[in-house]
């Protein structure tokens, strides 16, 4: 019942949101369908091609030595009242420096930044976090405590759980959709923004609406949407498909990128070889439809934004866009040689520029 005095909405506008609503639905669900079909197609090609090999699934037991390798961190873990978890993270360099925070992207964790942990330590606090659901994150079993605000709250309960107030926050793929969402919602946290191979949220969301090409590249939101089989994807083939996205020609990490060694691969297929090790990170894609549209913020503080122009799940057109969503110093670097994976690809581009933007935001503030 409407409360006294409000206006009811005019039932052709009605009947327009709930057609909209019907079609978006429709999309989602439709497309979902159409990847659960090539799912299904390339799953029977494997086994008939080679049977034995289809279901075969190792869980590495003993982690590679490149994980407590000192020279990244030390591993730590804190517990967040309100919600209860336990986050794991690797932070290098001394407490009480100003803090630069590391969002990974999927299917990654903390070992993504490890270029920028051994790089920035010597001015910063860094800390490289495990998001819910990854690694040695506690992993709730339920989607709905993967929306879009649970992450935001838990970016902001981990700040001051390590003690601090602010922060320089990073983040790659979808921890640059929090990184942004963060920036949003708690500006006074966040003193500079860097966003690697994401868009402004607002921006992706009608970008792929009206691209095609886009929409067809963001396939593994909507194939995430079904409960246990992209998981069951993914294990197949010992984890062909993890291993595929960081080496193969199409996504993985280019020519005259820093490929990842035999032993970083390792790190990955220990991290989500683990039983149930999946379902955290794609539960953060299962409630994304809920959470749309996202509304039409602005980003008040300095902002770097860096692009892999050979991004195979993202178009660059995107990365331009985002300027209009920013509301200060904003600078944009494309490097055309560079994957979707940036900060692993070439990460001595990527810490001078990093570096080259802090310096320079500092100054101007000086002067």
């Amino acid at each position: 019942m409407a409360r006294p005095g409000s206006a009811c909405p005019p039932p052709a506008r009605r009947v327009m949101v709930a057609a909209r609503a019907l079609l978006f639905w429709a999309l989602v669900y439709s497309y979902c369908g159409v990847c659960a079909c090539i799912a299904g197609l390339r799953l029977l090609w494997s086994i008939g091609r080679r049977p034995g090999e289809t279901f075969r699934w190792v869980v590495r037991e003993n982690p590679p030595a490149c994980l407590n390798d000192p020279s990244l961190g030390t591993h730590c873990y804190v517990r967040i009242k309100d919600s209860g978890l336990r986050f794991h993270y690797v932070a290098a360099g001394e407490r009480g420096k100003p803090l630069m925070l590391l969002l990974h992207g999927f299917p990654e964790f903390w070992y993504s930044w490890r270029h920028q942990l051994r790089e920035f330590k010597s001015e910063y606090r860094v800390v490289a976090l495990d998001l819910r659901g990854y690694g040695e994150t506690d992993a709730p079993p339920h989607k709905e405590n993967y929306k879009l605000d649970c992450l935001i709250a838990d970016i902001k309960d981990i700040l001051e759980s390590l003690g601090y107030n602010k922060c320089v926050l990073i983040g790659h793929d979808w921890g640059g959709m929090i990184a942004w969402l963060v920036a949003i919602c708690y500006p006074e946290m966040v003193t500079k923004l860097i966003v690697v191979n994401f868009p402004h949220p607002s921006v992706f969301t009608e970008y792929i609406l009206r691209h095609p090409s886009q929409l067809i590249k963001s396939g593994y939101y909507f194939f995430f949407q079904m409960p246990w089989f992209p998981e069951f994807m993914f294990t197949l083939n010992d984890f062909k498909v993890l291993k595929s996205l960081f080496t193969s020609q199409a996504t993985g990490i280019g020519r005259k990128g820093c490929r990842l060694t035999a032993e970083d691969i390792e790190a990955y297929l220990y991290v989500f070889s683990q039983p149930g090790a999946l379902t955290g990170p794609m539960n953060h894609y299962r409630t994304i439809f809920s959470c749309l549209p996202l509304q039409h913020h602005e980003v008040i503080m300095p902002t770097l934004l860096l692009w892999g122009e050979r991004d195979a799940f993202m178009e660059v057109e995107m990365a331009e866009i985002t300027r209009i969503y920013v509301k200060n110093h904003f600078r944009l670097t494309i490097l055309s040689e560079a994957s979707h994976w940036l900060q692993q690809d070439q990460p001595d581009i990527v810490n001078k520029l990093i570096w080259t933007f802090l310096k320079e935001e500092t100054k101007r503030k000086r002067e």
